[in-house]
């Protein structure tokens, strides 16, 4: 009876999918400045990943990305931004980006470099999101709210603005 207790245990340990054991804070980004991001810095925070785009249709609410960040960085959340071409919509190198996102629009969140958020070779954050939570980036500017504990706790798609009262709410409610 005991080793059919050890071999039901086993089972249901290998089971369990290890992506499903990870947390965002698992992941790393190359920075926008060089280095790295690493999301285990922000433990504790709530997060807002973003995938980003300058030349995209949506490219405006970087805005209202810089505004979240400004007006709730103090009760720790934090908005990253994740610079990606899988669309076709950005610019060619990291340092465009980050002079377009400054000049433009004085962004100043984290940010990375540009990075494929959707297929075969999507960063292993967006896979893990993918497998978890079951979505992924369908256009730029999608949207995924990460928990104090590294969760994902829901996506938003590319309309629904930063300042949407929906995000809004939703933000508040973890924070």
């Amino acid at each position: 009876m005991r080793l059919l207790k050890y071999i039901i245990v086993i089972l249901f340990i290998n089971t369990l999918s290890y992506a499903n054991m990870k947390t965002a804070f698992d992941f790393k980004f190359k920075n926008i400045n060089g280095g790295e991001l690493e999301l285990s810095n922000f433990k504790g925070n709530t997060i807002l990943v973003t995938n980003v785009a300058s030349k995209c249709g949506f490219t405006n609410q970087y805005e209202g990305l810089q505004t979240l960040w400004e007006k709730y960085k103090k009760k720790k959340f934090v908005v990253i931004g994740v610079s990606s071409n899988d669309f076709n919509q950005e610019l060619k190198t990291k340092e465009e980006v980050k002079k377009f996102c400054e000049v433009n629009f004085g962004i100043n969140f984290p940010m990375t470099d540009i990075t494929s958020v959707k297929g075969e070779k999507a960063h292993p954050f967006y896979k893990w999101v993918k497998e978890t939570h079951g979505s992924q980036p369908k256009w730029n500017f999608y949207k995924i709210l990460i928990s104090k504990d590294g969760k994902v706790m829901e996506s938003f798609s590319s309309f629904t603005k930063p300042n949407s009262e929906k995000l809004i709410k939703a933000i508040e409610k973890i924070l």
